[in-house]
């Protein structure tokens, strides 16, 4: 099996580019409304239900607060909101410019199922080892 990219030519760009673009779009809109309405005021976007119903915090606790404090150019406030989320940036924008990049220039890529499953198994266990460890004592720093 060979893992380099190879044309499809089955649509026109537009048509390949309308996933991603509309993405973008819906991603960009969210990151604004986040800017403008400040999620750090408690029940401003309404409340984790696993937080509501158990007061554990989960993987996702702070990433409103992350990304508000990121579109205001706090790197160091959004660390302190979610350490993962703002870890994992450089790779959402890197999946996401090479799916753009893909679909602009009709590149296929074939599927590595083993890589794709170890990436998701590795990502899952990194989630649960952050919610562990942001819910005990010597993790509160980690906790939004």
């Amino acid at each position: 099996m060979t893992l380099e990219a190879t044309p499809t030519s089955v649509a026109s760009r537009r048509q390949r580019v309308v996933g991603p673009l509309l993405t973008g779009g819906a991603v960009l809109a969210t990151t604004v409304a986040l800017h403008f309405r400040d999620p750090h005021q408690h029940g401003s976007w309404g409340l984790c239900p696993l937080y509501a119903l158990t007061g554990i915090y989960c993987p996702g606790c702070g990433a409103l607060r992350a990304t508000n404090d990121l579109s205001n150019g706090h790197l160091w406030q959004a660390a302190s909101s979610n350490l993962l989320f703002v870890a994992l940036i450089p790779l959402i924008v890197f999946v996401y410019v090479r799916w753009v990049a893909d679909a602009w220039n009709d590149v296929r890529r074939p599927r590595n199922v083993a890589l794709q499953r170890n990436l998701g198994i590795g990502l899952l266990g990194l989630m649960a080892v952050f919610t562990i460890a942001r819910n005990l004592p010597f993790g509160t720093w980690l906790a939004p």
